[in-house]
């Protein structure tokens, strides 16, 4: 038995294949190294997991995670992992990678990540040869959740926010300025904060101009700041994984149109197109 999971910011999709390829799929809260330690990542799972797994027969965990950016990051992930699946042989791998294989399979092409956060990609059919760095939730992620949900808390704490949205939006989380502002700087997590907002955007139907707009402007720095700069970028397809990508597809379709790239894919998750790689590369290794 083994276990495929795809990992982001803000949730982690298990899937447990049987030795017949039977599929258990399951979820945990996501775990990005840059913001949790082993010891986190260990009782979030302990607790988090199907307490019916075989945990010391699980043969091969093939893990893809958000923040797995170096040797060190991944470490803390590995650890965890070989601390809950014993007996297991544990491959960590980047979540963009994920992305390309679920996204693109063995085909050359563009791969992008729009969920928690941002990332990018050209994908050879193997591995990654491209990344330009998204530069994180910080000083990045240009599109992404956390992107979206700073720009509606600082109009919401500058009182730039429209008076109906504003109303909307404080009758929805009861949040004060302060408040906002204790979240973001003082505790854990602030990225997976900034993000859970752009659910109110896409649920908002007060005044659908201010919200479009906001979407547009970060889809806009989007394929700006990222996609744009890679060499030839509108001979590929533009494929792309995640909620926020999803959720406002017709935003994104249309300035991906806007730069020049046909759509290609676009999904919520890449579990289900992950564990067909692995079974497809299962059967090539046995044969």
């Amino acid at each position: 038995m083994i276990i495929i999971a795809d990992g982001g910011s803000t949730k982690t999709n298990w899937c447990l294949l049987d030795d017949n390829n039977k599929k258990i799929y399951f979820n945990t809260e996501g775990y990005n190294p840059y913001f949790v330690d082993s010891e986190y990542i260990i009782a979030s799972l302990k607790k988090g997991l199907p307490q019916d797994i075989p945990f010391d027969k699980i043969s091969e965990v093939n893990y893809y995670g958000a923040g797995v950016h170096n040797e060190e990051k991944a470490k803390i992930v590995e650890d965890a992992i070989r601390a809950v699946f014993p007996n297991s042989k544990v491959e960590v791998g980047h979540d963009l990678l994920a992305a390309a294989r679920a996204l693109l399979g063995t085909n050359p092409g563009f791969a992008a990540i729009l969920g928690t956060g941002t990332n990018t990609c050209i994908y050879d059919g193997k591995d990654i040869t491209h990344n330009i760095d998204s530069a994180a939730y910080i000083l990045g992620d240009e599109g992404s959740g956390s992107f979206i949900g700073k720009k509606l808390l600082v109009d919401f704490i500058r009182g730039l926010m429209p008076k109906d949205v504003a109303e909307v939006f404080f009758n929805t989380y009861k949040l004060t300025p302060d408040e906002i502002m204790d979240n973001v700087y003082t505790k854990p997590l602030a990225n997976r904060f900034c993000a859970s907002f752009s659910k109110f955007v896409y649920d908002n139907n007060v005044n659908i101009e201010y919200t479009r707009k906001i979407v547009d402007d970060a889809f806009e720095a989007f394929f700006n700041n990222l996609v744009s700069k890679y060499p030839d970028y509108q001979s590929y397809t533009f494929n792309c994984i995640g909620s926020v990508g999803y959720n406002f597809r017709n935003v994104l379709e249309e300035k991906a149109a806007q730069y020049g790239m046909k759509v290609g894919k676009i999904l919520r998750s890449p579990i289900d197109d992950l564990v067909l790689f692995h079974i497809n590369r299962s059967k090539s290794v046995a044969n």
